[in-house]
This record gives C-alpha cells, sequence and structure tokens, in this order.
C-alpha cells in the first residue's frame, strides 16, 4: 500500500508519499481499499499541530474516505467483504488502504455514489449535530449559514432547507452566492461586497435570524451576533477565518441569545447512539434527495498538495475529493 504520511508537524510540504506493507485488520477492525477521500478544513490543522485532536507522529492525514471492504477482523460481524463503505476514522484517509475500527464505518446503501460517501458524513454529521440537536431547528425559523459554499456550510444549507427553515446563505463571491441558490438557499449575502448587517436587516424585516450557523469566525461573528434574532441560537461550529473572535457577552443579554458550541467528534463518542440516529436519517434523505454532497474538484491522490492549496485559497465550492482510482 501507499500513504500520504506526516512525520513532523510542519504542514502539508512535509507530508511524504511512502510504500509499506498492506496491513492486517486486529479484532474488531476491518481494512478498506479505499477508492475516494474527502479533505476537510481539519485535514489542514492536523497537519499543522493546530487541530483540537493531536494523534502521535507518524500518522496518516485524512478524517475521511469512502471504498470497499477486502478484509475483517476477528468479531466483526454486521460488515462483510466486498461492502462499499464510508469511514469517518479522523485519520487514515489519505492512502490506497486503512484498517479502522468498525464502530467508525457506515454501510452505503444501494444507490449511494462512492465519492459522494466520502464526502459525506464529516460535513453532513456536524451540520445536522449543530442545526437539529444542538439549535433544536424548527420548521419556519430562518437560519443565517455563513461560510455557505463551503463543505459544512453546503451541507447546512440542504439540512436547514429539509428541516423546513427559511434558509440565507452568506458567502464571499458571487459566484459562491450563486452555488447557494442552486442548492437550496432563499436568499444570500455577499459578505465582501455587502454591509453584512445591513443585508440581514433587509432580508429579515429587521427580526434577525433565529438560528446562526457560523464555521467561519473572525471579523463576521460580531456583526453576524448582532443581527441575531430574539432568543436566537448562534451556532460555534470552527473558524475557518483563522481567528477565534472575542465577543462582546453583553449581545448575548440584550437578545436572549444562546452561544452554542458544535463539537461532531466528541458528541459521536459520547453519544454513538444519537450519532448513528442522525447519519441513518441524514442517509434516508440522501435517498429522497434532499442533500447531496456539492463536489468542487476530484484529483488523483498523488495531487494531495494541489488540493491543499486550492482549499486555503478559499476557491473550494464544497467538497475536494483524492481519488485512488
Amino acid at each position: 500500500m501507499h500513504a500520504w504520511t506526516c512525520e513532523t508537524l510542519d504542514g502539508v510540504d512535509a507530508l511524504q508519499w511512502r510504500e509499506s506493507p498492506t496491513p492486517e485488520p486486529e479484532p474488531g477492525q476491518v481494512r478498506i481499499a479505499i477508492q475516494a477521500a474527502s479533505l476537510n478544513f481539519p485535514d489542514l490543522l492536523i497537519v499543522q499541530g493546530k487541530y483540537q485532536i493531536k494523534p502521535p507522529l507518524p500518522f496518516v492525514p485524512g478524517s475521511e474516505y469512502a471504498g470497499v471492504i477486502d478484509a475483517i477482523g476477528a468479531g466483526v460481524k454486521h460488515l462483510k467483504t466486498g461492502m462499499p463503505v464510508a469511514a469517518m476514522a479522523g485519520t487514515g484517509g489519505f492512502a490506497t488502504h486503512a484498517c479502522v475500527d468498525a464502530s467508525r464505518v457506515l454501510p452505503l446503501p444501494p444507490g449511494f455514489d462512492i465519492d459522494d460517501g466520502a464526502a459525506f458524513g464529516f460535513t453532513y454529521g456536524t451540520s445536522h449535530h449543530a442545526l437539529i440537536d444542538r439549535a433544536q431547528l424548527k420548521a419556519g425559523e430562518t437560519v443565517l449559514v455563513l461560510g455557505a459554499a463551503g463543505g459544512v456550510g453546503s451541507a447546512a444549507v440542504q439540512i436547514a432547507k429539509a428541516a423546513g427553515a427559511t434558509v440565507i446563505a452568506g458567502a464571499s463571491t458571487d459566484e459562491k452566492c450563486a452555488l447557494c441558490r442552486t442548492i437550496g438557499a432563499d436568499a444570500t449575502i455577499n459578505y465582501n461586497t455587502q454591509d453584512l448587517r445591513e443585508a440581514i436587516k433587509s432580508l429579515t424585516q429587521g427580526k434577525g435570524p433565529d438560528v446562526i450557523y457560523d464555521p467561519v469566525g473572525g471579523v463576521l461573528a460580531e456583526p453576524a451576533f448582532r443581527s441575531i434574532g430574539w432568543r436566537g441560537r448562534y451556532l460555534v461550529v470552527g473558524f475557518a477565518g483563522g481567528v477565534i473572535p472575542a465577543l462582546p457577552w453583553n449581545l448575548a443579554l440584550l437578545k436572549g441569545a444562546s452561544g452554542v458550541g458544535v463539537f461532531w467528534g466528541d458528541f459521536v463518542k459520547r453519544e454513538p447512539e444519537a450519532g448513528a440516529a442522525a447519519l441513518m436519517q441524514l442517509a434516508q434523505w440522501y435517498g429522497r434527495g434532499l442533500v447531496k454532497p456539492v463536489l468542487d474538484h476530484k484529483l488523483p491522490m498523488r495531487e494531495i498538495r494541489t488540493a491543499y492549496a486550492r482549499m486555503g485559497s478559499r476557491r473550494v465550492l464544497g467538497k475536494l475529493l483524492l481519488i485512488n482510482r
């Protein structure tokens, strides 16, 4: 097998494409012949030592991937060789093969495209946990999604629409705003050319959104929070803007609003049954055509640096895939 190995925390340029013996699965594990792996923002942070999870060196990055099971360890009863699956393992995906705990593997239902499977669990799981579980989103409410053309953002737009919400999508270019409208956004804001607060006020008739989904942070956080509606829920999903904002918390008092943390990775560890039920609902929504990953580019696995560079340039619409076929 081959894999991109992180041997130092010096970023993407330090990754090495290494050949090694194909591992055998341990008890409770399966081995997956990887066909596609998606690139997520944490995959950039983890090779720089900046992510919440810090695996011991050396490790293979790649949090999410899909392929076919080609070997099964002792004790695994519910999975079979030849079965198409997706894995949300945190690491191991940027390779030709990976051994992973069976608990982190999701069998793909008939009709579920394997490339979509590689781009599904992490972003849709995060956004479902945020909107449905943490925000308790109700039909008829209004959701503002920041970074709405990215991986988690585009998933949030679709999930909020599936839940019956009105969706305002915020993005940094007109091209990204146009994409958001094609996947269900009712209105868009280009926050690089429009005043965010004024645009929100106009689109909500001064009421503000009931829920704000923020994977960006940075300079957008304060004007967005100032615009939130009464009893609003501000979902803290991530900081792709590079800066963790310091908000004036009197804003929460004045609006009766809540700041709500979203950490899907720990959620599925601490509440595995709830996490599995959410993924099952999402798979059903996929089958009904309510959600479907937006795929930006598909690149050969060896072109990982090109993929990382594209993600770092903020040009990605949806998700990037690295392909082994």
